[in-house]
């Protein structure tokens, strides 16, 4: 199973989305989360557990906040991740968008508190243990996170550092061939 994982305010319909959907075909997943962490982590891992029982391994691609959980899950579970512009303090970076926030895709609304903010640290990875399972994808033109985080974070994992972009990885579909390579290896997921 390749399972994406969206950013913040957004859904599983968006075009990075789509993109792995139609370069992994039948393979890739892309649900549509709540905005509320412990609700859309509690997703992933039911996904996660449904990939263990049925024996299959289980890769991730996540972007911005959904790359936070991709390395959440990824320690959890053994897997291998890809972390797109990710963000990877996001109780920082999404404390000042408390309020009534409003999704990308559809237009919902919704109530981001506090509290939400505060929940994510319970997902923190400081250390991988395996650093060699993620892959980062920066960009230096992200206009919404400082991609040089990312690589003070995780110094020891293999990277795409792009010149300029943004905070959507511009391009990212010329990068599913090199995703699909580092996923090609026989590991699977391991419910810990």
């Amino acid at each position: 199973m390749i399972l994406y994982i969206h950013g913040f305010a957004s859904s599983g319909l968006g075009a990075k989305a789509k993109a792995v959907r139609d370069y992994f075909k039948e393979e890739a997943y892309a649900p549509s989360l709540s905005y509320v962490p412990d609700l859309a982590v509690d997703t992933l891992e039911q996904l996660a557990r449904h990939c263990r029982r049925r024996e299959e391994p289980l890769h991730l691609i996540g972007s911005s906040l959904g790359g936070f959980y991709a390395l959440y899950l990824a320690e959890r579970y053994g897997c291998k991740a890809v972390l797109i512009n990710p963000s990877l303090r996001p109780w920082t970076t999404l404390a000042a968008h408390t309020g009534t926030g409003t999704n990308y895709y559809d237009g919902a609304r919704f109530e981001w508190t506090p509290r939400h903010v505060e929940s994510l640290k319970k997902y923190r990875i400081d250390t991988p243990s395996h650093p060699e399972r993620i892959l980062l994808m920066l960009q230096t033109g992200d206009e919404v996170l400082d991609y040089r985080q990312a690589l003070e974070l995780l110094p020891d994992s293999p990277r795409i550092l792009e010149e300029g972009g943004s905070h959507s990885f511009e391009g990212f579909e010329r990068h599913l061939p090199k995703i699909a390579g580092f996923f090609s290896s026989d590991h699977q997921c391991n419910v810990l």
